[in-house]
């Protein structure tokens, strides 16, 4: 598949709301992503997941982990395809969380011996500010692994090559799409006073 075919394939799995959204990274944005609905056919992901195996397959990876939920999805149809271990890791508010990345994602206290000194890809659905693959790479690090790439079926905006870049690791992905967020300090919408949308609805 082509990278025009990626494009046109992921925008057509994952239809875009457009408003003013508080992401989970607790950026602002005018885009949301439905991204339950990615695996309401898994056959329709399987192609796109070979694709992303195989550009991983160059990194010699012994392990695949993937940030609940959409993100450890796509990690357990990958992570067979190249014949190594599957994990994931959970998100939750950090105690007295404020501000950005009120999220941790945290390996699973049975898995974090298994990764140790392991070379592991981190793979997610779709990163918009990183605040999944951000917490996995930060946990990854405590249980002694070594995250060597980071691979996504599409990044929106910039902030996965920054992400990648200030992590000293590789960035993979099949699709690119324009995106940008914002603090909710320099928020446009916020300044045009446009409420904020329940994604829920």
């Amino acid at each position: 598949m082509s990278d025009k075919d990626h494009q046109r394939e992921l925008e057509r799995l994952l239809p875009a709301r457009r408003g003013h959204f508080r992401l989970e990274s607790g950026h602002h944005g005018d885009l949301w992503l439905d991204l339950e609905l990615l695996f309401l056919r898994p056959a329709e992901i399987r192609p796109l997941a070979e694709d992303l195996a195989r550009t991983l397959s160059k990194y010699a990876v012994e392990a695949v982990c993937g940030p609940l939920v959409e993100g450890a999805f796509l990690a357990s149809v990958v992570a067979p395809i190249l014949g190594v271990s599957f994990t994931y890791t959970e998100g939750k508010v950090a105690l007295g969380a404020d501000g950005l990345f009120p999220v941790e994602y945290v390996l699973p206290r049975a898995l974090r011996p298994k990764l140790n000194g392991r070379r592991v890809a981190v793979v997610n659905d779709v990163i918009n500010a990183g605040s999944a693959v951000r917490g996995t790479l930060r946990s990854l690090r405590e249980c002694g692994a070594e995250p060597v790439v980071i691979a996504t079926l599409a990044v929106l905006g910039g902030s996965a090559v920054i992400l990648a870049r200030d992590a000293g690791i590789a960035l993979e992905s099949l699709a690119s799409l324009p995106n940008e967020i914002w603090t909710p300090s320099e928020c446009p919408l916020c300044v045009r006073r446009v409420p904020l949308n329940d994604p829920r609805e």
